[in-house]
C-alpha cells in the first residue's frame, strides 16, 4: 500500500466513488483486438466522469479487465524457452511492488512464489509490465509502483473452476503474508486463470500510452470492464483504481460499515462449504483500508469462488425491492426470502459490471439512482456504459438499446452466445 500519509481531515470509511463504469461484449465469444481498442475508446469518452489532479494530467485512476490475453503470454513464454500446452493451464497474477525497494520486492515475489507452490502450482516465470511513464503527472509518477506479472501453470488435473480457487487460496495466502511480513505498497489486482487487469492512477486518455500491452496486436478479448475514476471524500491510489477483480462500480455502498462488520463476523463460522478446513486461510475476507467497491468485490469474489455463478451472487448481494412486489413468482420470492437470511443487502446508490469470466454482466441496485444503457449491434457487440455515443458506430447497426431499473440485471453468456434479460435471468435462478 502507499505510504504516504493522509490529510488529519481523511477518514477512511468515507472512501466512496462516483465514476464512468461500463463493458463491452462479444456475444459470440469471438477474441479480437479490435474489440479491446473500441472499449478503450469508450473509455477515453468517459473521461469527463473522472477527475484530475492540479496539475491537469494525474488522474483518479483508469483500467480494463479482460480475458486473458493468451497469445501474447505464449510468446514470452517461447522467449524464454518455456511451453504453454494449453491456455486452460495458465493463470496470471498482476501484482504492484514497491518501486524503488529492490529488497522489499524481492520479499514480495518470495512471498508470491511460497503462496502458489503451497497450493500446489508451478511458477512459471515474472514478467514486468512495459510501461511508459512519460505521459504520466508528477503526482502519479513519483508514487507509481513497479508493475510486475507472476505467470502460473496448474501442475493437476483440475477443472477451471478448481484451478480458480487454488488461485484465490494463493492469492488470500500472499496478502495476509505480506501483511504480517510489513511489506508496503504491495498489492494484487488480479490473481485468475481467466481474467487480467491493467490499471493505475491515470486518467483514460493515458491508458493505451501507458501500458504498451494495450497496444500489441496479440491483445486479444472477447469482452471488456472499463472504468474511469472519481473519488469523491478519498485520496486517489494506485491500488484504488478500478476495475477490481471481479467488478467495477459506479457509486456509492452507503451500508458499508454493517456490510464489512457483518463480513468479518462471518470469518469465524463453523460452516464452511467448498473451502472445507481452508476457510480460515481466507481470513481477513474484506481487505483493511481499501474503498467500498474494494470490499463489495470481496465479497463477490468470495461468494462465487463458494460455488456460485457471478449473476447469483450478485443478485444475493444486491436484491431489488421484493418484500412488497406482488408481481415476483413464488419461486423468485423464496428465492430472495432463503438468501436474505443469509446476507444482507450491499445498497448504493450502485451500479456494477461484474464478470466470473463465463458471464459479462450489469447491475444497479434497489435505488436505481445510477444510469446504466446499453446497445446491441448487428455484429453482436453489446455495450453498457453510464451513457451511449461512447464508440464510433460509423459501421456499426443499433439492432436494439434500452437502459436498466432498479434492481435490475442484463447479463452476456460467453459459453452459451445469449444475450440475457434481467426476468430470464431471475426466473432461472430462482427456479434452481
Amino acid at each position: 500500500m502507499s505510504s504516504i500519509i493522509p490529510s488529519p481531515l481523511y477518514k477512511k470509511e468515507y472512501e466512496h466513488d462516483a465514476c464512468g463504469v461500463g463493458f463491452l461484449a462479444n456475444i459470440n465469444g469471438i477474441k479480437s483486438h479490435d474489440l479491446l481498442k473500441k472499449a478503450i475508446q469508450a473509455l477515453k469518452s468517459l473521461a469527463h466522469r473522472g477527475a484530475v489532479d492540479a496539475d491537469a494530467i494525474t488522474g483518479d485512476g483508469a483500467g480494463v479487465l479482460t480475458q486473458i490475453p493468451y497469445p501474447l503470454f505464449r510468446e514470452f513464454l517461447e522467449e524464454k524457452g518455456k511451453k504453454l500446452y494449453s491456455d486452460e493451464d495458465l493463470g496470471v497474477g498482476v501484482i504492484f511492488l514497491p518501486k524503488d525497494d529492490e529488497y522489499a520486492q524481492a520479499r514480495a515475489k518470495k512471498v508470491v512464489e511460497n503462496a502458489i507452490k503451497g497450493e500446489g502450482l508451478s511458477v512459471l516465470g515474472w514478467r514486468d509490465v512495459p510501461v511508459d511513464d512519460s505521459c504520466l503527472g508528477q503526482k502519479a509518477k513519483e508514487t507509481q509502483p513497479r508493475i510486475v506479472q507472476v505467470l502460473i501453470a496448474k501442475t493437476d488435473d483440475l477443472d477451471v473452476t478448481a484451478y480458480e480457487r487454488k488461485l484465490f487460496l494463493a492469492q488470500k495466502m500472499a496478502e495476509r503474508q505480506a501483511m504480517d511480513d510489513k511489506i508496503e505498497e504491495f498489492y494484487i489486482c488480479s490473481f485468475s486463470n481467466r481474467t487480467i487487469i491493467y490499471k493505475g492512477m491515470l486518467n483514460s486518455p493515458q491508458m493505451r500510452p501507458y501500458f504498451k500491452d494495450l497496444k500489441n496486436q496479440k491483445y486479444e478479448t472477447a469482452f471488456a470492464i472499463f472504468h474511469q475514476r472519481y473519488s469523491t471524500n478519498t485520496f486517489p491510489f494506485w491500488h484504488l483504481a478500478q476495475p477490481f477483480r471481479m467488478m467495477a462500480h459506479n457509486g456509492e455502498i452507503n451500508t458499508i460499515r454493517g456490510n464489512r462488520n457483518l463480513m468479518r463476523a462471518r470469518e469465524r463460522s463453523n460452516v464452511h462449504g467448498v473451502w472445507g478446513d481452508r476457510f480460515s486461510d481466507l481470513r481477513p475476507i474484506i481487505q483493511p483500508d481499501l474503498s467500498d467497491s474494494a470490499s463489495f468485490d470481496n465479497a463477490l469474489q468470495l461468494i462465487t469462488l463458494g460455488g456460485r455463478s457471478a449473476l447469483q451472487s450478485a443478485m444475493m448481494m444486491m436484491p431489488p425491492a421484493w418484500e412488497n412486489n406482488e408481481q415476483l413468482s413464488k419461486e423468485l420470492r423464496g428465492f430472495y426470502e432463503y438468501h436474505a437470511c443469509m446476507l444482507e443487502p450491499w445498497d448504493g446508490p450502485a451500479a456494477i459490471a461484474f464478470t466470473d469470466g463465463r458471464y459479462v454482466a450489469a447491475s444497479l441496485d434497489r435505488n436505481g439512482l445510477r444510469p446504466a444503457r446499453y446497445k446491441i449491434y448487428d455484429d453482436g457487440t453489446v455495450l453498457l456504459a453510464s451513457e451511449l455515443g461512447l464508440i464510433d458506430e460509423t459501421d456499426l447497426k443499433t439492432v436494439r438499446s434500452g437502459r436498466l431499473g432498479p434492481g435490475k440485471m442484463i447479463a452476456i453468456d460467453l459459453e452459451g452466445k445469449r444475450f440475457l434479460e434481467n426476468d430470464e435471468i431471475k426466473e432461472t435462478i430462482g427456479n434452481k
